[in-house]
C-alpha cells in the first residue's frame, strides 16, 4: 500500500530521549530477567508496521537493559495464538489485542492487572470512558490507544445533487432525518440511497444501540442480560425499513465485508456508506480520479443520552502479560509507545483515532483532509461496547446473534422472532457463564 513516511530523524531523536524517561534507567534490571522483551504486534498495513518498527528501535536506542523484540502476530489467529501461548507459558511480555478480546484471558488469569503498574501521565491522558473499555471486574487489563469507530462515507456530488444539509458533528442528521435523506438519494434502477455491509452484523448492530439509548447487554441484580427493548432494536429496525420496505438500501450488500461496497460505491450504486473510520484509507486509495467523498458522522437518536451521538467501540489495547517476570519493563515501553506523540503517529499509520486526549490535538491528524477531523470531533462521543467484559458474548454472537441478524435484516424472520431467539437463547447462554 502507498503511504506517506513521517519517520523522520527528528522524531525518532524525541522518541529515544522520551523512552529513557520513562523507563527511568532500571526497569528492566530491577525485574531481574535477560533477554529482550517480547512484543506482539498486529500492525499490518505497511506504514503501520513501520512506525511501529521505528519506536520498537528508538526505545531499544536508550534501554539496552530493557531491549524489546517485534514479532509480528495477525488479527486472523491472534486469539488461538494467544490461547495456546498462554497455556504453554510462552506468551508474549506486552500484547497487542483488541478489548473485546480482553475478557475470557482476564478471567483467565493471563492477563497482568495493570492498575499498581499504570503511570500517573498515562493515566491522566486517557478519559475514564477509554479506561472502562479495558476494565473488567474493578481490574484494567489492557491500556486502550486506537480506536475505530463507525462513520458515513458519502459520495459528495450525489448528496449536493440531492439538495440535503450536509451533517456536521455539532448538527448531524437525526436517524429519521437520515431515513429521508436516502430516499431522496434512491433513484430506482441505478442508485441505492446506503448500502449497510452486514456480514458481520452483531457489533455494529449493539454498537449502535447506544446513540437510541438502548444497550442490548443490561445490568440486573449484578449479572448481564439481554434484553431488545425498543432503544435497543430502534436502528435494527430502522435498517430492515430500509431494505424491506423504503427499498433505499441493497439487498445485496447484507452479505458484504465493507470493503466489498467500495466498487459499487465508486461507481455510484450506493450513495453513502456506513463504515469504520479506518476504511477512508481504502477509499482514497481506491477512488477513481475525480471521484469526489466526504465523512460525515453517524446519525443521532432523539432524546437519547449525549445527544444521541454515543457509539460502543472496542479499542486496539496493549497488555502485559501475567507471567512475565518483567511488569515493569513492559509497562514502561507500553508507556512510551502510548506517549501523545507516538499514539498520534500510531493512529495516523493505522487511519484510526487516538485514544488520548493529547494525542487527538495533534496537529498531524487535526485537519479536515480525508475526514480526519470528523473522527477527532466524534472521538467524546465513543464509549465502551456493551459487550466488553460480558462472558459467553463470543458464544452468543457466533451461535445466535449473528444468523439472526442476517435473517431479520433479509426480512426472512420478523422483530418477534429476531427479539425471542436474541433474549431467550441469548440469556441461556450467558447464565452457563455466569454460575
Amino acid at each position: 500500500m502507498r503511504r506517506r513516511d513521517f519517520l523522520t530523524a527528528a522524531a525518532g531523536s524525541a522518541g529515544a530521549a522520551g523512552a529513557t524517561a520513562l523507563l527511568g534507567g532500571c526497569a528492566g534490571s530491577a525485574d531481574g530477567a535477560s533477554g529482550p522483551l517480547q512484543y506482539l504486534s498486529l500492525a499490518w498495513q505497511k506504514e503501520s508496521i513501520e512506525v511501529n518498527k521505528a519506536l520498537v528501535a528508538a526505545w531499544n536506542e536508550h534501554n539496552p537493559s530493557a531491549r524489546v523484540r517485534y514479532v509480528q502476530g495477525s488479527w486472523e489467529s491472534v486469539h488461538d495464538q494467544l490461547l495456546t501461548s498462554f497455556e504453554g507459558g510462552e506468551a508474549p511480555d506486552v500484547i497487542h489485542d483488541e478489548a473485546n478480546d480482553l475478557t475470557d484471558f482476564a478471567h483467565g488469569g493471563y492477563l497482568a492487572d495493570l492498575r499498581p503498574l499504570l503511570p500517573p501521565d498515562l493515566k491522566r491522558q486517557i478519559s475514564r470512558a477509554n479506561w472502562d473499555t479495558a476494565t473488567i471486574e474493578g481490574g484494567v487489563y489492557g491500556v486502550p490507544f486506537l480506536h475505530d469507530p463507525r462513520v458515513l462515507v458519502a459520495n459528495r456530488k450525489l448528496l449536493q445533487r440531492s439538495g440535503a444539509r450536509t451533517p456536521t458533528v455539532q448538527r448531524p442528521w437525526s436517524w429519521e432525518e437520515f431515513e429521508d435523506v436516502a430516499k431522496e438519494l434512491t433513484v430506482r434502477g441505478r442508485t441505492y440511497g446506503v448500502a449497510w455491509s452486514m456480514k458481520e452484523p452483531v457489533n455494529q448492530s449493539v454498537n449502535l444501540t447506544l446513540s437510541t439509548g438502548g444497550a442490548v447487554f443490561h445490568r440486573e441484580r449484578g449479572k448481564d442480560v439481554i434484553r431488545f427493548d425498543e432503544p435497543d432494536s430502534a436502528v435494527a429496525e430502522l435498517i430492515h425499513r430500509q431494505v424491506n420496505t423504503d427499498r433505499t438500501a441493497a439487498r445485496s450488500s447484507l452479505g458484504m465485508a465493507g470493503s466489498d461496497t467500495l466498487p459499487g460505491f465508486f461507481a455510484g450504486r450506493y450513495a453513502i456508506l456506513p463504515l469504520n473510520f479506518s476504511f477512508r484509507q481504502q477509499v482514497r486509495q481506491q477512488a477513481p480520479d475525480g471521484f469526489e467523498w466526504v465523512t460525515l458522522p453517524m446519525p443521532a437518536g432523539r432524546g437519547a443520552p449525549g445527544g444521541g451521538q454515543l457509539q460502543g467501540v472496542s479499542p486496539q489495547t496493549l497488555s502485559v502479560a501475567q507471567d512475565t517476570s518483567r511488569k515493569k519493563a513492559a509497562m514502561a515501553f507500553i508507556a512510551f509507545m502510548t506517549r501523545p506523540d507516538h499514539m498520534a503517529r500510531l493512529a495516523k499509520g493505522d487511519w484510526l483515532v487516538p485514544a488520548g486526549t493529547e494525542a487527538l490535538r495533534d496537529p498531524a491528524l487535526d485537519t479536515a483532509e480525508h475526514g480526519w477531523r470528523t473522527g477527532l470531533r466524534i472521538a467524546s462521543d465513543l464509549r465502551a461496547s456493551p459487550v466488553l467484559g460480558v462472558r459467553g458474548y463470543p458464544e452468543w454472537k457466533d451461535k445466535v446473534a449473528t444468523p439472526a441478524f442476517q435473517e431479520y435484516y433479509a426480512g426472512s424472520i420478523g422483530l418477534r422472532a429476531l427479539r425471542a431467539k436474541l433474549v431467550d437463547d441469548g440469556n441461556r447462554i450467558l447464565a452457563r457463564y455466569q454460575r
